[in-house]
């Protein structure tokens, strides 16, 4: 009796509630955005869908929020890493509103992977033609990039002041990616509105870019919110490919690859440290990596004459193609797959591995596989000297070995997740290669597709295909752990 006592007071499930609330009023906020598009382009229909769905998630939020009132608000670690994954699926039910009101799909499955491929970045989308869909659909679409790119918590942590004495160090350590987590500022809010504020600033500065170019101003702002978010989903079935421009290729390359970085060290050298982000060692092996990448695509389509349009083009196209894929963005200039399987193994390859840790890209970031690598050398050198102490050194400072330890057994787990997921969807009876590459695009939040999936078009997937998506979606953006540990009982029993 004792026990079934402790496990229900474990957790602070009233809190846990009141705060969700709040953040489903701010998800019925950021709605105003498209309702706002639908009355500018007067989409009358797609208007009142917005606005209902305002209605419906701001409703439930208030309920939440007002109607509970918890003896105590206080978060600890339990709640934190809980409450995480609950925003997340919570986003994601209320999100799918707009396209059921709008009609753009019909199912619960279709609507509930879109909206999570939305917030998590990832860019496959259910949508066989989305230049049919009402403006302000297309919008939401972007916004829900845009929201999900730097995190619904760490957005909740730098407009809500009451978090930072809530557990706000969990809620910010359960949801940024990466091994560690810099605070740039003594408070977890002040840290969250400066990685805010330098993410708007670059979303702005894309968006004129864009905009100076052959793009409008609303296919600016959509593209730029999905560039730098490294979402992926564009207002055009032909993707960035459907401008046919040099110049709009070059700006989305490199905010896709800003992207990419850590935002911490684009906060530095924003404030003139440059030295931080040149001398950070992962952000050399991030650009070495898409380098090589480039280098071995260009080669190989250079001398199997597989593409013939000349060497300029075709590099272009390769870094444009490979910064999506390792940025996890899932843009597209070029059919990929007319390049060979090589090309396509090279870029499972960087999809796999990912961007730099505290970007917006998925994968299992640049930062563990430097820290493997290195690791890796270590014990080949404690082969021929067993009794000598080395560390792992990453910018010449010690990594502890409980954090080498985290980063071998995720990679362990990533790479079962992908066997896993690979194998659930093949018994679903999809070809293997688009069930691996499909699961990788999914678990490492990418949005590329091959096969059945080209272009990332999931619309003749089943149902059940489309829920295992979904949670690959989730697993992939949350980095494993939060997510599974919950799945524990160690977690649920003090």
């Amino acid at each position: 009796m004792n026990v079934i006592f402790r496990k229900k007071s474990l957790i602070n499930l009233p809190a846990i509630f009141r705060v969700l609330g709040w953040l489903l009023i701010m998800e019925a906020l950021f709605m105003v955005g498209p309702l706002v598009v639908g009355v500018v382009y007067e989409e009358w229909a797609a208007m009142e869908a917005m606005l209902y769905s305002t209605l419906i998630t701001a409703g439930c939020g208030a309920l939440m929020t007002f109607g509970l009132k918890p003896k105590s608000m206080d978060m600890h670690k339990r709640e934190g890493i809980l409450l995480t994954p609950v925003v997340w699926i919570f986003f994601s039910a209320f999100g799918m509103l707009p396209f059921f009101f709008t009609h753009s799909i019909g199912d619960v499955a279709s609507a509930f992977m879109e909206t999570m491929s939305g917030f998590t970045t990832t860019g496959l989308t259910v949508i066989a033609d989305v230049e049919v869909l009402p403006k302000a659909i297309l919008f939401w679409r972007s916004v829900m990039h845009w929201v999900g790119g730097m995190g619904i918590i760490l957005f909740s942590l730098a407009v809500l002041p009451m978090l930072n004495h809530s557990g706000g160090m969990q809620l910010f350590n359960a949801e940024v990616t990466g091994i560690t987590h810099d605070k740039l500022r003594p408070r977890i809010s002040s840290t969250a509105k400066s990685l805010w504020m330098v993410y708007i600033s670059l979303t702005g500065m894309s968006c004129a870019m864009l905009w100076a170019g052959p793009m409008d101003f609303f296919d600016a702002l959509c593209h730029s919110m999905s560039a730098l978010s490294t979402g992926g989903f564009s207002t055009k079935n032909a993707s960035i490919a459907w401008w046919d421009s040099t110049y709009v290729n070059i700006v989305i390359v490199v905010f896709m690859f800003l992207g990419g970085v850590n935002f911490a060290l684009i906060y530095h050298g924003a404030r003139g440290n440059i030295k931080a982000l040149t001398s950070n060692a992962t952000f050399r092996w991030y650009i070495g990596t898409v380098v090589v990448a480039v280098s071995m695509c260009v080669a190989y389509i250079m001398l199997t004459g597989i593409d013939n349009r000349g060497i300029e083009r075709v590099t272009l196209d390769a870094l444009f193609t490979c910064v999506s894929a390792m940025t996890t963005t899932g843009f597209i200039v070029v059919d990929f797959e007319q390049w060979g399987q090589f090309v396509i193994m090279v870029l499972c390859i960087i999809m796999f591995f990912g961007s730099c840790a505290g970007s917006t890209s998925g994968g299992a970031k640049i930062d563990r596989m430097e820290l493997m690598a290195k690791n890796i050398k270590n014990e080949l050198y404690r082969v021929l000297h067993p009794n000598s102490v080395v560390n792992v050194r990453i910018n010449h400072k010690v990594v502890p070995q409980e954090i080498v330890t985290k980063a071998v057994v995720f990679l362990g787990i990533y790479v079962c997740i992908t066997a896993i997921g690979t194998l659930a969807l093949a018994a679903l009876d999809y070809p293997l290669q688009d069930a691996f590459f499909s699961t990788i695009s999914a678990l490492s939040n990418v949005g590329l597709g091959v096969g059945d999936a080209t272009g990332g078009c999931y619309a003749s997937y089943s149902e059940a295909a489309k829920w295992i998506m979904s949670l690959l979606m989730l697993l992939g953006r949350l980095e494993l752990f939060t997510v599974l540990v919950v799945f524990t009982s160690h977690f649920w029993v003090k």
